[in-house]
């Protein structure tokens, strides 16, 4: 495979919210620290943007201005999945509009499309608009799993570039090399079984925990491109916990209360989230404490 378009510690960016409304002071300050922190991209209105919840003008005005802070010193991915195969169009058009370097398009939810549907729907988006992009499967959330005979096809497609693999079968990235011809990106959506993915040939992690813990993730990811994966493996040991923890309830709730804990945002989520339940922040705060964090 050629030298792949996005690689490397990409952070799926929470949506800071308050009093009801998108906190775009406090979106600012939470994308100044990773930039300075030197991730190398960044997922706005992704999955732990909430992007189910937030409406179509909130999620538009978080991809403009995140392309706006920006300004080209690090990828923009831009959250464009849809159950609606239109809205996905739409949302990944606009995505190009505003600049974004590309768009994360998830398998469609709820409806459970068939392989050949996923594989439509996909194609339909890719040939609507010039615009990188990377799909995106995470059967745990969308009650679908693209199969990697359906995610070859696509990478036939000029403009399908990659894959956030969310599945958390590492083997997957083997899979790809062995049957995929030419540049797609292979980029793992698990913090957990990252390494694990990158040792099968995976270019780089769309991360949560980053959100919490930039310069960690932005560490591990230098050692394994180094080599070195004694400290590969002692960077994720330091991570565990808090790739765990910032898991106990629904995502993005306590990845919000780490970073109300730090003083970067409010713990607000859109319902239908809750915020962090009392009796799981302590495993949260040992986490923080154990990666260093806190």
């Amino acid at each position: 495979m050629t030298a792949p378009l996005f690689k490397g510690v990409i952070t799926a960016l929470i949506t800071p919210l308050r009093d009801g409304n998108v906190d775009e002071a406090a979106f600012k300050r939470l994308l100044e620290r990773q930039i300075a922190a030197g991730v190398h991209g960044v997922v706005p209105m992704g999955t732990t943007g909430e992007s189910a919840t937030l409406h179509l003008d909130e999620h538009k005005r978080v991809v403009e201005q995140c392309v706006e802070i920006a300004a080209g010193r690090i990828r923009v991915i831009a959250g464009a999945g849809s159950s609606a195969t239109d809205k996905a169009i739409e949302l990944t058009r606009f995505a190009k509009t505003v600049g974004a370097d590309g768009a994360l398009v998830v398998t469609p939810y709820y409806n459970r499309p068939s392989q050949a549907g996923m594989q439509a729907h996909f194609e339909a988006v890719a040939d609507a608009v010039q615009l990188p992009i990377l799909l995106y499967n995470v059967p745990g959330r969308t009650g679908v799993d693209l199969a990697n005979e359906t995610t070859a096809a696509l990478a036939a497609h000029p403009n399908i570039v990659g894959i956030k693999d969310a599945s958390g079968d590492v083997a997957r990235a083997s899979w790809m090399r062995a049957n995929i011809d030419g540049a797609f990106d292979l980029i793992s959506g698990d913090d957990s079984s990252y390494l694990g993915y990158a040792a099968h040939g995976g270019v780089g992690v769309i991360s949560v925990t980053s959100n919490v813990a930039p310069e960690a993730m932005v560490a591990l990811y230098d050692a394994i491109q180094a080599g070195d994966f004694a400290a590969a493996r002692s960077w994720q040991e330091r991570l565990i916990g808090l790739h765990k923890a910032l898991f106990l309830e629904n995502s993005p709730s306590p990845t919000k209360y780490a970073l109300a804990k730090l003083g970067l945002c409010a713990e607000e989520v859109r319902l239908p989230l809750s915020l962090t339940a009392d009796p799981v922040k302590p495993a949260i705060d040992k986490a923080l404490a154990e990666a260093g964090v806190a």
